[in-house]
């Protein structure tokens, strides 16, 4: 598990996402199985993909019952085909049909979360660019699906609002230009006593010659650029802070943003406009 994720947080996903759907009781199980059935299934792959969400999984089904036996074949990460099957699980029917959905949501979505990330760092490798994502997440999923992004290849942009300082240009008009936010920010900072790293967004190279005369600036967010105009920028920065791309991106357009010299590229769409993949929970039956 990745360190920004702790035991604490997913039990406590775990926990709510199972009482939003099972709730009061799962009475289609409950009304034709009995509570003593033993059973068994298997996680089949039915999309080409990147795995993710099997570790996630596995704590679903110990969450329910602790001594149940879960079988993993495949690692996060792994690239899938069709027929391929993740793990299998034996257990009480009841906990096997009460994880059923939540494990393969969770799976789903980071399944295909993780798949696009990789065809993204496809795309740009060879260059210095790193793909990152950013805060369009489904809103308490955020751990999971940045979680996905890490097993694709990509990096996490920042958590939330509190672990990087980041001044877009709402922050920036709200309150009277780049130099006064930034400058606003230091000494904020300065008497909170918080060491977190400042990125400017800009929305033009006469902005990024302002954000750079700011020494206390540590990266800077090219944000809808042309081509042309972030390799201006690039040679313009010249190395003395972090450069990131922003705004528009997609698969046909990443390789020519890495070519122009960024450091990053941040991409919500990783995150937001993704396909779940198709898996199954299928019981295994033995005549």
């Amino acid at each position: 598990m990745p360190n920004m994720i702790n035991d604490q947080q997913v039990v406590e996903f775990i926990r709510l996402a199972l009482d939003e759907d099972v709730h009061t009781g799962d009475y289609s199980t409950l009304s034709c199985i009995p509570s003593d059935a033993v059973g068994q299934a298997e996680l089949k792959v039915k999309q080409e993909g990147i795995l993710a969400g099997v570790q996630m999984a596995k704590y679903i089904f110990h969450y329910l019952e602790p001594n149940c036996l879960f079988e993993q074949y495949l690692n996060d990460g792994a690239k899938v085909k069709v027929g391929d099957i993740a793990f299998s699980v034996k257990a009480g029917v009841h906990t096997i049909l009460k994880a059923e959905r939540l494990a393969l949501n969770v799976m789903q979505r980071m399944s295909a979360i993780a798949t696009l990330t990789a065809e993204y760092v496809k795309a740009v490798e060879g260059t210095r660019a790193v793909i990152l994502d950013t805060r369009k997440t489904t809103p308490l999923n955020r751990f999971l699906e940045k979680w996905a992004v890490r097993i694709g290849g990509g990096q996490n942009h920042r958590m939330g609002l509190y672990d990087m300082i980041m001044l877009k240009d709402n922050h920036i008009d709200f309150a009277g230009g780049i130099t006064k936010a930034v400058m606003a920010t230091k000494q904020f900072l300065e008497a909170q006593h918080l060491a977190l790293k400042i990125e400017v967004e800009t929305r033009n190279l006469e902005e990024v010659q302002e954000a750079i005369s700011l020494a206390a600036v540590d990266r800077i967010m090219l944000d809808n650029f042309s081509i042309e105009d972030m390799r201006a920028a690039v040679i313009l920065i010249a190395g003395k802070v972090e450069v990131e791309a922003s705004g528009g991106v997609n698969l046909d357009s990443v390789r020519a943003i890495a070519a122009s010299g960024v450091d990053f590229i941040s991409v919500g769409a990783l995150t937001h406009g993704v396909k779940s993949m198709d898996l199954s929970l299928k019981a295994q039956v033995y005549s």
